[in-house]
Parts: C-alpha cells; structure tokens; sequence
C-alpha cells in the first residue's frame, strides 16, 4: 500500500510516517518511481507505536516492542529488552504517583488549615469581589 493509505487506516498523517522513517521506526520499501510502499506488518507496528505512546512512552521507548515483532514474535513486548522498558517506564510511573501524593498532602493540610481559619473572625474579602461590587454601585 502507498503512504497514503497506510496513513489513514493507522489513523495518522503522511508526515508523521515520514518523521517514523526518519527515526528508523518505519522503513518503507520503494517502486520503481520511487514511491513510498508498506504492507500489513508495517500498520502493525503503526499500532504497536500508537498503543504505547497512549500509554505514556516516548517515541523512542517504542523501539524495542518495534524490534521484538520484525524478530517474527507474536506480541511487541515478547522480548527481554522490551520487558526492560516496562520496567523503567513503571519505576517512572511510580516515582510521578508519589510526587503527586506528596502534592495531594500538602494541598490537603493546605485546606485544612485554610478552613480552621475560616470560622475565626470576619470573613476576608477578596480585592476582585470588591472590584465587582463597586462597578455594580
């Protein structure tokens, strides 16, 4: 099939299987004129690169999966070096999870403490409430 075709059936552009070719993730064989031609193997790549970059992985990230099915396995992540990449990218996740629960604490004592101080005094008054009510006077 011709770029063209590839391109719409993996839900793409021509100019991103360019850029993939570009990077090595994609090789295109080429007619006599010259033209860009593909087959069912590369849309299968096409969507092994979709599903991880869904996932949250790089573009390059993407090439031992890559790699695993041109080496005739079934499944892009039935190889040591793509298990590898599973790893990093889980280590990663759960490095982002804790810096988020660490976040998530700190809003949530911000809160609280926002709301002890709530009921104690007079209400504050916003200076963009203020402005409003003036503008109605």
């Amino acid at each position: 099939m011709r770029i063209g075709e590839l391109a719409e059936r993996a839900g793409t552009t021509t100019r991103t299987l360019r850029y993939y070719e570009s990077r090595g993730l994609l090789t295109a064989r080429r007619t006599d004129r010259g033209h860009r031609t593909y087959d069912e193997d590369d849309l299968r790549l096409l969507g092994q690169i979709r599903t991880l970059q869904d996932f949250g992985f790089e573009l390059e990230e993407t090439r031992p999966f890559l790699e695993c099915l041109r080496a005739g396995h079934p499944a892009g992540d039935a190889c040591p070096a793509s298990i590898a990449v599973y790893r990093r990218k889980l280590a990663e996740l759960d490095g982002l999870i804790e810096e988020l629960r660490t976040v998530r604490a700190q809003v949530g004592a911000q809160l609280l403490r926002a709301e002890a101080e709530l009921p104690h005094g007079p209400e504050p008054r916003c200076e963009l409430a203020a402005e409003t009510e003036e503008r109605r006077t």
